[in-house]
């Protein structure tokens, strides 16, 4: 099979690409990207492809990475494809050097595709890359989703289109048509791991052990895509029925979880974090066992740490969150019913009707005339206490937080309200003592929280 069809056939296996797709080409001026430029120019007609150049200069190497920049800038000339340059100045604090520069250009690609200067991205991974990264991550500690490698495509429109030839067929194709390419002198660096597995340790093991080592570790990365692809659906659906996500965080019932069996719930887990965070860097095993161990604990509250995220357990919940998000604060609305008050936790409707004896005993009602104005709507205040309609004494909020078994997380927003100085209703727990229906209650306070509280995940 031809170098090109080996390229056609990964394009059609993985449905890379569809006639009329805008595709930048992700050109950094080595022989991989080189050879996939013009590998996509070839077969341009055939897939009805109109194509843009992408390059990212990250400044690391002084001269050489600006000439870098102007090969590629010339080579888009040549070629009369548009040429789209983002140069940057890479932030160390949050990783390493190779992370934050595939961050880096990945956030170039989707801002491109967000402002629709293209459809969709190709870059230049080919099988040895593949069977570098499983190396690489076999060594680290990977499962299953982290064998399966060098993802064919991305949901968000990158595309791999060279994954099923190697660097050594990149090159000869390239030589046999006489076409230049760029040198990287820090591909031959050994303070970057990925260089000593190619240049170390892979001829090492395949002088010893198995000289198609390459080819056995992409073939394990091609099994494990396809079961990652079967669990995927899988996951993501019982992630859409058992998991509530919300702006910045994900609950989960921690009893459910333990349900089940323990393959499910390690991807159940992943899932979960992937959407909240955005992401899966950073993440190794032991944080999703640390995940689990909390939530198979007798005890019903705790928390655990992993790269960006936050995970709490209250009762018999999890709750996901991004680390750094800042929590609620207090607030308070003077209201005058009827009125629709939006308030942190959701919506509150407060409405005056006659009484009919229908709101005896209700929970989300007060006796209209005996409630003076002004009304306070607020949230739950450290030392607010009261006497509930139908108990003898007086109760901490807090015990009755506990009493009721609200999750921490949805304390610091819990809506009370107070008249002349003291609470008269709170959520869930009802009125207070002289201020409940009853019937010689002429006119009824009613109090609609549109909030889906935990136990309706």
């Amino acid at each position: 099979m031809s170098f090109l069809d080996r390229i056609r056939r990964t394009i059609a296996r993985y449905d890379m690409l569809h006639t009329g797709d805008k595709l930048g080409v992700a050109v950094s001026g080595g022989a991989d990207s080189v050879c996939l430029l013009h590998a996509l120019l070839d077969l341009r007609a055939e897939f009805g492809l109109s194509l843009a150049v992408l390059h990212v200069d990250h400044r690391l190497r002084g001269a050489e990475s600006q000439a870098d920049a102007q090969f590629v800038h010339q080579l888009a000339q040549e070629l009369g494809a548009p040429f789209h340059l983002r140069t940057l100045d890479l932030d160390l604090r949050h990783g390493n050097l190779e992370q934050e520069a595939r961050r880096a250009r990945y956030g170039f690609f989707r801002e491109l595709i967000r402002e629709g200067a293209v459809q969709k991205v190709a870059v230049g991974h080919t099988r040895s890359d593949q069977a570098e990264t499983v190396l690489y991550r076999l060594l680290r500690g990977a499962g299953s989703a982290g064998l399966a490698g060098i993802h064919p495509v991305a949901d968000w429109g990158l595309v791999r289109p060279l994954l099923e030839v190697t660097r050594q067929d990149v090159e000869l194709w390239l030589r046999e048509r006489g076409i230049p390419w760029r040198q990287d002198a820090t591909n031959a660096e050994f303070r970057f791991d990925r260089n000593r597995i190619r240049h170390e340790l892979i001829p090492r093991l395949e002088a010893k052990w198995n000289p198609g080592l390459q080819e056995t570790l992409a073939q394990t990365a091609d099994w494990a895509w396809e079961e990652e692809q079967y669990w995927r659906t899988q996951i993501r659906q019982r992630a859409a029925d058992w998991v509530r996500f919300e702006e910045n965080a994900a609950l989960l019932d921690v009893v459910r979880l333990n349900t089940l069996p323990t393959a499910v719930a390690r991807r159940l887990i992943r899932e979960i974090v992937r959407q909240v965070k955005d992401d899966l860097l950073g993440v190794s095993f032991a944080h999703i066992e640390a995940i689990r161990d909390l939530a198979a604990s007798l005890q019903g509250a705790g928390r655990r740490q992993i790269a960006g995220l936050e995970v709490f357990r209250s009762f018999n919940w999890l709750r996901f969150a991004k680390s750094g998000v800042p929590a609620a604060g207090n607030w308070e609305f003077s209201v005058t019913p009827p009125g629709r008050y939006v308030v942190p936790p959701g919506i509150i409707e407060l409405e005056l009707i006659r009484n009919d004896g229908v709101y005896n005993g209700s929970l989300n009602a007060l006796d209209g005339e005996r409630v003076c104005s002004p009304l306070v709507l607020r949230n739950w205040r450290a030392g607010d206490s009261y006497r509930r309609q139908g108990h003898a004494g007086v109760e901490k909020v807090t015990r009755l937080f506990q009493e009721h078994r609200i999750p921490e997380w949805e304390r610091q927003s819990w809506p009370v309200i107070a008249a002349g100085g003291q609470v008269v209703w709170a959520s869930e727990f009802g009125p207070a003592a002289g201020f409940a229906v009853n019937a010689d209650s002429r006119t009824v306070l009613t109090i609609a929280w549109a909030h889906e509280t935990s136990d309706k995940v």
